[in-house]
Parts: structure tokens; C-alpha cells; sequence
């Protein structure tokens, strides 16, 4: 009878520990749930004692509590006092720090979102560098775009006089995750585009603006990016400096690709240090890319034939059509700076076929035909025809790819001040509104309109 006694007390302990964690789990479960409905109708001040709860007790049931609490703490910061304003500050940052502790997930958008706060709060620089810095280490593309324009800036005014290695690192790092986010959201967008537009839902509606927005916010970022970095970031700096990290680096493919495309993007392609860096990245990587680039001083050399072979190679080589669509717009920029002009817009059609918003596509076109406007017309309505034909792919540009209107309104505001005026059209007996073939290597029909 004694040895059952300690047996019947474990018994009697583990059905009371039992019922005491169901309970507590009941109860968290209330809580939860009952600030989360007041959560939904909007109703903060309600919802926060329960919250506050559930942060206290409950802080692993779900990840809701710290992505439905932010914005409860959010409002009692905005609604403190002063005297209040510390502490509702510091809950705020509870609900971070909390959320990072048992979700460490989203360490990057967490990082981000603190730095935004930190600025808002009026820490100092340093403060929220801090912040930016780890965000940028864990994930750059996890970062909002004026969160990424602000880091850069600190680096590049940090670092432009003593470091400018560091600058361009940075810098590419930046524009390698600005361009995965253009990709992904590219894609999304291509997928919506694809779907029958007379049945289209709201909610598709919804993400492709949503989705269109984000881009447009990257090209803002970029825009600001290269302004920012154009002064140090010139042919007679760029070639020293990596002729000075060339023998340390020269099998590094990454430091190569990035290397390579900046001089090809600020171009410095007529220097021979060009071609060096192209022949060590075909070397140390032989991708799609690399074979673009090295196809390029093919090309440039006279080397016609094996140039297009290389060509061919990159494009063939990629299955992902983004990417592919993104080579065969290179291909096109090369053979439009060699004047030829015809396959550089094949190439450009090739790209829209796999990327159909890459509104960049539309504009190398629309710049090709208003280059040859005096090539291409034979008379004055019949030159000014041809900025009809390039104001009409600068218009498909904006209009597949919004994200890119501010530079494709560049080129609308030109092409359009070069239209024919009313007064030519009369002079030629043409009627607005009539057809009108271009001849030429562009053999493409428009419609007649003045720029009055």
C-alpha cells in the first residue's frame, strides 16, 4: 500500500499540471483572440490590455501579436503626452525586439522597420545607421527604397574621399538586390498581365498597381543612386581603381562582373583595361553575361561572326526568361552603339517576347528610330515622321512598364517637340490623321499628327 502512494501523488501531480497548462493555454487563447477582434474593428485602445496580455504571457502563440501590436503601440505613441512619450516609445521598440526573440525570421524587415522608427524618433545618424547596416548585412532586398537610397548615402559620404572601393561595393550590392526585386515583382506582373483582361479581378486589380508602385519606387532609388555616386563614379576614376585591385581580384567572377558593368555602364568600353577585365570574367566565370560582354569587344575588334556566335551562346545558355529577356536588351544596347540598328531591335523585340513589361526594350527603340530621323526622311515632315514612330514606342514604354515614366516622359517631351507642326503638314498637303509609311531600315507605317 505504500509504494502506491508515490505513484497515486505523480498521478495526482501530472493531471493537475495538465489541467493547469490547458488552462493556460485556454486563456491565451481568450486573450488572444479577444484583442484580435478588437484588433480588426479598429479598435486599439480596447484591444491593448488584452495585448498587453498575451505579450506577457502568451509571447510564442503567434506571430499576429507583434505584427497586429506595432500598430497598437504605434497609435498610444501617437496619442502620449509628453510626460508619455518615452515609454510608449520604448513599447514600441518592446514589440520589435520581442518579435525578433521568438520569430527570428524577418530579421532583415525587422531591422529595416526599426531604422525607419529610429529616424522618425530623431536619433542620430550613427543610431540608425546602426540599424540600416544590419538590414543591409542580412538581406538587402528586405529593405524599403528610401531605406536603401539613405544607406548608400551615409556610405558614400562616409567613405567617397578615403574608400571609394567601399562606395562601389556598396553600390552594387545595392543594385543587385534592387534588380532581384525588379525581377521578382517583374515576374508577379507578367503573370497578372498574362490573365484575361476582361475578367480580371479586383484583386488582381490590387496587387499589379501595388506591384507597379514598388518598381516605380526602385527606379526612383536607382535614379538617386546614380546620381549619387556619378561624381566619383567616371572613367577616370573607375580605371585606375580597378586596375589597382585588377592581380588581387582578376579570378574573383564577382568582383569581375561588377567591374565590367560599370565601365560598360558609365562607358569606358574604348579603353583596352576594358577588354582585360571582359577576358578575365569569361575566364573565372563563363556565364550568359559574361559571354554578352565578351561578344561586345568581339564585336568591337571586327570580329563580326564569332561575336554573334557568342551572342547566340549567352541567350541560349539562359533558361530563366527574365534574365534572358535582360541579355538579349544588352545584345541590343551593343549592336546599337555599332549602328546596327536593324538586329538591335530584333533583339529588343526578343526581350519584350520573355519580359513583356521591360519598357526599357521599347525606349532603345524609340531612340534608334529618332537617331535616324535625317537618315530616314527625305523632307522636313517626312524626318519629322520618324519622332511619330519613336514618340509611339516611348509611349508603349511608359505604358507596359509605369515604373520607368519619369524617364520615359524624357523622351515623350522630345520626341513630341519634334513632330511636324500643323503648318508643315499643310505646306505638304497631308492630312492629321492619315497613314504614313517610313522608309528605311525602321519600314514601319504611323499615324500623321503635329505637335500642335
Amino acid at each position: 500500500m505504500r509504494k502506491a502512494t508515490p505513484i497515486l501523488a505523480l498521478l495526482i501531480f501530472t493531471l493537475t499540471a495538465t489541467v493547469s497548462f490547458s488552462q493556460a493555454d485556454a486563456d491565451c487563447s481568450i486573450k488572444y483572440n479577444l484583442f484580435k477582434g478588437d484588433y480588426q474593428a479598429k479598435k486599439y485602445d480596447l484591444a491593448y490590455e488584452n495585448w498587453m496580455w498575451t505579450m506577457d504571457n502568451c509571447p510564442t502563440l503567434s506571430v499576429n501579436i507583434y505584427k497586429y501590436g506595432i500598430k497598437i503601440a504605434e497609435q498610444r505613441l501617437e496619442n502620449a503626452s509628453a510626460a508619455e512619450k518615452s515609454a510608449a516609445a520604448n513599447l514600441v521598440m518592446r514589440v520589435y525586439n520581442q518579435r525578433l526573440e521568438h520569430y527570428p525570421k524577418d530579421f532583415a524587415d525587422i531591422y529595416d522597420k526599426i531604422a525607419t522608427f529610429k529616424a522618425e524618433q530623431g536619433e542620430s545618424e550613427d543610431e540608425v545607421y546602426t540599424w540600416l547596416e544590419k538590414a543591409f548585412k542580412e538581406d538587402p532586398t528586405e529593405m524599403g527604397s528610401k531605406n536603401i537610397y539613405k544607406y548608400f548615402d551615409i556610405i558614400l559620404n562616409k567613405n567617397k574621399d578615403t574608400n571609394p572601393q567601399v562606395v562601389f561595393d556598396t553600390y552594387d550590392q545595392v543594385g543587385d538586390g534592387v534588380e532581384v526585386k525588379r525581377e521578382a515583382y517583374s515576374k508577379k506582373i507578367d503573370v497578372i498581365n498574362a490573365k484575361d483582361s476582361t475578367t480580371l479581378s479586383a484583386k488582381d486589380k490590387k496587387k499589379r498597381r501595388i506591384y507597379q508602385q514598388i518598381l516605380t519606387n526602385l527606379s526612383i532609388v536607382e535614379g538617386g543612386l546614380d546620381a549619387k555616386i556619378s561624381e566619383i563614379s567616371t572613367c577616370e576614376n573607375l580605371i585606375p581603381l580597378n586596375k589597382k585591385y585588377f592581380e588581387e581580384k582578376k579570378n574573383d567572377p564577382v568582383w569581375l562582373k561588377r567591374a565590367v558593368s560599370r565601365m560598360y555602364n558609365k562607358e569606358c568600353t574604348d579603353d583596352p583595361f576594358y577588354d582585360t577585365l571582359v577576358e578575365a570574367y569569361v575566364h573565372a566565370d563563363p556565364s550568359p553575361q559574361a559571354s554578352v560582354f565578351y561578344a561586345g569587344i568581339l564585336l568591337k575588334n571586327g570580329e563580326t561572326n564569332k561575336a554573334m556566335e557568342y551572342f547566340k551562346k549567352a541567350v541560349d545558355q539562359e533558361t530563366d526568361s527574365y534574365k534572358k529577356a535582360k541579355y538579349l536588351l544588352t545584345v541590343g544596347q551593343i549592336l546599337s552603339k555599332k549602328g546596327r540598328k536593324s538586329e538591335a531591335r530584333t533583339y529588343a523585340y526578343r526581350a519584350l517576347k520573355n519580359a513583356p513589361t521591360m519598357g526599357r526594350a521599347y525606349l532603345l527603340v524609340a531612340g534608334m528610330y529618332a537617331s535616324s530621323a535625317n537618315s530616314c526622311g527625305t523632307d522636313v515632315v517626312s524626318k519629322r515622321m520618324v519622332y511619330v514612330a519613336a514618340l509611339n514606342k516611348a509611349i508603349k514604354a511608359k505604358s507596359v512598364d509605369p515604373s520607368i515614366s519619369r524617364l520615359a516622359n524624357r523622351y515623350i517631351k522630345s520626341y513630341s517637340g519634334n513632330l511636324p507642326s500643323k503648318k508643315d503638314l499643310f505646306v505638304a498637303g497631308i492630312e492629321a490623321g492619315t497613314t504614313h509609311k517610313i522608309s528605311c531600315w525602321i519600314n514601319e507605317t504611323v499615324r500623321v499628327q503635329s505637335k500642335d
